[in-house]
């Protein structure tokens, strides 16, 4: 009677009759919302074919027993292997499976119970990773300087987030949030699709936040996969994750773990923060020296304005001079081109008077033998050719007499 008011069930009076698939139905459509929380130990537990976990869990006060699964994806995410005897929590919903009619329990995570148990899960992937490499300093990549585009994962939730902005500092960052489950198990799946939501976002640095707690709590920051994916991950990641005793697996992997947000903020804008300080100092070493030049240069101004009135004396006296002396050089000048030009209509005369051409207008003739000037008789022989050039043209002649001092050559 309580379940029947409890969901709301009609009296079946008044109700229409069901098929078993359809009750069945029904029932999940009640059931399935109510998630919840429970502790037992394993007493079963057994891997299906297609990866699937299923097992039992056990009440460890009276012995009853409940059925339960978690789906591949889901087991391999958590990283925890079920074994008989465990003692495990697990978040989840009930479930009818129609062909059997049986009720099992769905689980959306599991976990280890108890402290004792969780330090031992700890201690055994801090030395699985440890010995794969994965805490290596040498791989830890340095935080770039002057971070533009910064990608944050945390729970808006809490101060965590406002204590991170606050610190950061204006210095135009571009913050790109995702907010994310950050406590327990639970909080494995936010985290693993946040990072790989960032993978494909174009950003410097990634940043990974949450306050302090318990080991329970911070049970997604020791998970395997979420390691994995810091280790890998393209840019440098800082982790600002607190933690009590036990360094979160998760901080360790990171490229740089801090204590709190507020330092991962100030450790990111610590290169602005350098400029800042630089800039202060140029500045204050710029306006000394520009001091020091202005008073260098009044105080040789003074020396050179009372250099000046005897400057000026000395330039009227050097214009005088150049003047004058411009004046007899112009003269001398004058008097030079005016000797050359007679000169040189003097060489002009004599250049005419004795261009052979001017002599052949004359009268005169040019004799040439074999293309040379014949000069004297001894040049020629008797039946030779010669060229006899006058003023209108020139005669070819072959030479039949030779006259010299009277005689006559045949």
């Amino acid at each position: 009677m309580e379940y029947s008011k409890q969901f709301s069930f009609e009296e079946t009076g008044k109700k229409e009759i069901h098929t078993v698939s359809e009750y069945i139905e029904l029932l999940n459509q009640k059931i399935k919302p109510l998630t919840v929380k429970i502790i037992g130990e394993v007493s079963e537990a057994k891997l299906g074919p297609t990866g699937h976990m299923y097992f039992s869990l056990k009440d460890e006060k009276n012995g009853h027993v409940i059925s339960g699964a978690i789906w591949r994806s889901r087991y391999e995410m958590f990283g925890l292997k079920l074994t008989v005897g465990s003692k495990i929590i697990t978040s989840g919903h009930a479930e009818i499976y129609a062909p059997s009619g049986r009720l099992s329990f769905i689980a959306d995570s599991i976990e280890l119970a108890g402290e004792g148990a969780l330090k031992i899960e700890y201690d055994r992937l801090l030395k699985k990773l440890t010995l794969e490499g994965i805490f290596d300093e040498q791989k830890k990549r340095p935080i770039p300087k002057f971070i533009r585009r910064i990608g944050v994962i945390t729970s808006k939730q809490g101060a965590v987030i406002h204590d991170f902005t606050t610190n950061l500092g204006k210095f135009g960052f571009i913050v790109e949030f995702i907010d994310s489950r950050v406590e327990g198990q639970l909080a494995v799946g936010d985290l693993i699709a946040s990072i790989r939501t960032f993978k494909k976002r174009k950003i410097d640095v990634l940043v990974i936040m949450r306050g302090g707690g318990s080991l329970e709590a911070m049970m997604a920051f020791n998970n395997e996969t979420i390691v994995r994916e810091i280790a890998a991950f393209p840019v440098p990641v800082i982790a600002g994750i607190g933690h009590d005793k036990d360094v979160p697996l998760a901080a360790m992997a990171a490229d740089l773990a801090t204590s709190t947000p507020s330092i991962a903020a100030t450790t990111i804008s610590q290169s602005w923060e350098e400029i800042n300080r630089s800039l202060d100092h140029y500045q204050i070493f710029m306006i000394g020296g520009y001091k020091n030049a202005l008073n260098d240069a009044r105080s040789k101004l003074t020396r050179h304005a009372q250099a000046f009135g005897n400057f000026k004396y000395i330039l009227t006296n050097v214009r005088r001079f150049l003047n004058e002396t411009g004046a007899k050089i112009a003269a001398q000048l004058k008097l030079a081109l005016m000797g050359a030009a007679q000169q040189l209509e003097y060489l002009e005369k004599t250049v005419a008077l004795n261009d052979p051409e001017q002599r052949l207008k004359l009268g005169y003739s040019i004799v040439k033998i074999h293309g040379r000037i014949l000069k004297s008789i001894k040049g020629v022989s008797v039946g030779e050719m010669i060229d006899i050039s006058l003023a209108d043209g020139t005669i070819n002649s072959n030479i039949n007499t030779i006259h010299k001092n009277n005689d006559v050559k045949k």
